[in-house]
């Protein structure tokens, strides 16, 4: 993102402030970033604000804009900002967040002033057109144990027409909203009934996702993984030993109490859902004694895992609580690492190219201030996954210091087809696991040694990578994934026989196919055929079946007219390759 836009979106969000401080006396702020997106604010106020404010709003920030008012910074004492927001009750619990001896800051806009630490454009009329965009709840500071705030969405671009592509944008993300198509093309749901972050896979979307893991497990055994299963849940030792009770016990389910033992000896046990797959491969690699010739090992596994993601942070699929990882862990020698994490990195392109993503970068996130393992170790691994960005030509950034304590990392980002960047892809390096689980294998010397172990994940999750594979393509999915690939219309009934032998014939060769038998008449047929977006289209008339041919309409191209089965076959397995 351009610093300068997000600077005069930062300022946007300041002017939006002072316009809803305007015309609502009793507002209570919180506060009101830029965003990738645009802007937004946290409001607490007696008036429940609804689209019908907006051009309210938007006209009272076009005021402040064309009164080009100077966004002044002055450095106050904690007492001084104490005073300035006495009537601000957020703002002085933001502000007690600010260190002792921290300088403290605030920005004047005509009579608006807030606690930021900047920075802002030089006045309000630098900032170019603005817009609101929408309204939603937002617990204060993301807990939902607090009060429920306002929130407010804008956007400032450099002019009108910025807006105005900025819009179409918007609308086409709306189109393509994995929510919105998961519903129309009956893909999926979430029921609270069930509970809320847990999705159900309906048939079509259950089609898919086979889809996605056959070609994952195919892809994982041509490449020497092997792959394992694992339950889920385990004693509470297991999360002990691997410090997640102590690191990440908030974002876990609480345990359960399981009875072990039976009459005097009976005792109870405290179980958790697991939130990891990483204890469990380990446990594996533990029941028997490795050499180094026996590595690298790699285990895979589509393992479900579960975690108390809270009620303001889920989204539909992209932030749930139960989701299965496409995980795996792998154990080499120090003297493997670098090819490993070369092979590793092209193995992930690899399969992301094949669903479609070719704009990928990546963030190589380094030693943070407080680590564990050897400086030598961490050099090495640093080095490993840089020589492995390098050597496949990815873009990435340096994130110093941004590795987890117990290793350094890359992160794979692609773009999808509106541009948007998603996290996928994840190569960690885990110095911590081997040594609270006490691993070794025997050395070409005949002495113990400790593995190095790297997490890795490639789509992150099939619920998260499936909502963004829905957005991403519209819903209308390449053939190799779609549920439905050929849907067979007859014309009338008197060709439904033949179009059921039809069927049968091309599912003996592996395709999905259907058969639309209603009394429609042919148009409806193809009208609802295009809706849920299935890729090829075979009709079938009496004249077609004397002929010995088929009619084809393809999603992409439109009709294609008359065509033996063999000329179609071989245009269905082309089009398996895009």
């Amino acid at each position: 993102m351009d610093d300068s836009l997000m600077m005069m979106r930062h300022s946007a969000a300041h002017v939006m402030a002072a316009a809803v401080c305007r015309l609502y006396k009793d507002a209570k702020i919180d506060i009101g970033p830029a965003t990738d997106e645009g802007f937004y604010y946290d409001f607490d106020l007696e008036h429940r604000l609804t689209p019908e404010d907006f051009p309210q709003i938007e006209e009272e920030m076009r005021k402040i804009i064309a009164a080009d008012l100077p966004f002044e910074r002055k450095e106050v004492t904690r007492e001084e900002a104490k005073e300035i927001f006495k009537d601000q009750p957020y703002k002085l619990e933001r502000l007690a967040d600010v260190p002792e001896g921290e300088l403290i800051t605030v920005y004047y806009t005509g009579e608006y002033v807030d606690l930021c630490r900047g920075p802002h454009v030089e006045s309000s009329g630098k900032i170019g057109a603005v817009k609101i965009l929408s309204i939603a709840g937002s617990y204060y500071r993301g807990d939902e144990k607090n009060k429920m705030l306002q929130r407010l969405y804008g956007m400032a671009e450099a002019s009108e027409k910025d807006i105005e592509a900025k819009l179409a944008w918007i609308e086409e993300a709306k189109r393509r909203d994995h929510r919105r198509l998961g519903k129309e093309l009956d893909l999926f749901s979430i029921s609270d009934s069930i509970g809320p972050g847990l999705a159900l896979w309906h048939p079509k979307g259950a089609r898919i996702r086979i889809a996605i893991e056959d070609y994952w497990r195919k892809q994982h055994f041509k490449a020497g993984y092997q792959m394992v299963f694992t339950p889920h849940i385990g004693r509470s030792y297991l999360w002990e030993t691997s410090g997640h009770l102590g690191f990440y016990k908030e974002s876990m389910f609480p345990s359960m109490s399981v009875a072990e033992g039976d009459g005097d000896s009976r005792t109870v046990e405290p179980y958790y859902v697991k939130p990891m797959n990483c204890p469990f491969h380990i446990e594996i690699y533990k029941t028997r004694r490795y050499s180094y010739r026996d590595l690298p090992l790699r285990f895979a596994e589509l393992g479900t895992v579960y975690r108390y993601e809270k009620e303001g942070v889920r989204h539909g699929l992209l932030r749930v609580r139960g989701f299965t990882q496409d995980d795996a862990h792998i154990f080499c020698t120090p003297e493997q690492i670098v090819e490993e994490i070369k092979f590793t990195v092209k193995f992930a392109l690899a399969i992301l190219h094949r669903f479609g993503f070719t704009d990928i970068s990546a963030y190589l996130s380094t030693r943070p201030e407080h680590s564990v393992g050897e400086e030598a170790r961490w050099n090495q691994a640093t080095d490993s996954l840089r020589q492995a960005l390098e050597a496949e030509g990815i873009a990435y950034q340096v994130d110093e210091g941004g590795g987890a304590f117990y290793g350094p990392k890359i992160d794979l980002k692609i773009k999808d087809a509106l541009g948007r960047p998603w996290q996928l892809g994840t190569v960690q390096f885990d110095f911590n696991l081997p040594e609270r689980f006490n691993l070794c294998y025997v050395g070409e010397d005949g002495k113990e040694h400790q593995p190095y172990m790297v997490h890795r994940a490639l789509l992150g999750s099939l619920e998260r990578f499936f909502g963004i594979l829905i957005e991403h393509y519209g819903g209308a999915f390449p053939t190799w994934l779609s549920p439905e690939q050929v849907r067979i219309l007859p014309i009338t009934s008197g060709q439904a026989e033949f179009a059921r032998e039809l069927r049968d014939r091309l599912l003996d060769e592996d395709i999905r196919v259907t058969v639309d038998e209603e009394s429609d008449k042919l148009g409806a047929k193809i009208r609802r055929t295009q809706l849920e977006k299935v890729p090829f289209m075979v009709i079938i008339g009496k004249r077609d079946i004397e002929a010995g041919v088929v009619s084809v309409r393809s999603r992409e191209k439109g009709d294609l007219g008359a065509m033996t089965l063999e000329e179609f076959r071989k245009l269905f397995k082309e089009s398996l390759k895009a």
